[in-house]
């Protein structure tokens, strides 16, 4: 995997931003169930890609440094994308801790969801299909969410 890109594990928030953000995700997990949250959060990061808009990348290094340019104004960690012969994998690290009042697992599908929604964006604007899903394969690792670009 590259590392060269490797904000600081310390991420710095202003106080009740997690707060908040904690309410709404247990607040839509009860009301509308995980699967409708886990859809709506894919949404939501989907908007902030169009908000976010990517430099244009003429590489897959390129790419990853833009990716990180953005996570890092957001303190959300980094990625590292590593290209495969049909796929992109997606290893993205350093992910916030929330609140402790949301419980760990949740918290991670949650953000898994949102970082999705936002991948997927940026794919698709630097000229990705959107046919080619973006699959969130793992949420359960303290260390990273892994993800993977390929076409079914």
């Amino acid at each position: 995997m590259n590392h060269t890109f490797q904000p600081s594990r310390l991420h710095s928030h202003q106080p009740g931003w997690f707060d908040l953000l904690s309410v709404i995700i247990s607040g839509m997990l009860e009301n509308a169930g995980e699967q409708e949250s886990q859809l709506f959060l894919q949404q939501m990061g989907g908007q902030l890609a169009q908000r976010y808009p990517l430099n244009s990348a003429q590489t897959v290094r390129d790419l990853e440094v833009q990716m990180n340019l953005a996570l890092a104004r957001f303190n959300w960690g980094f990625v590292d994308i590593e290209p495969r012969e049909n796929a992109l994998l997606l290893t993205h690290m350093a992910l916030p801790e929330g609140d402790n009042q949301l419980a760990t697992a949740s918290w991670r599908a949650a953000m898994g969801a949102v970082l999705t929604g936002l991948y997927a964006g940026w794919l698709q604007a630097q000229g990705g299909s959107e046919r080619v899903p973006l699959v969130c394969d793992s949420v359960s690792d303290d260390a990273a969410l892994l993800f993977r670009y390929q076409n079914s």
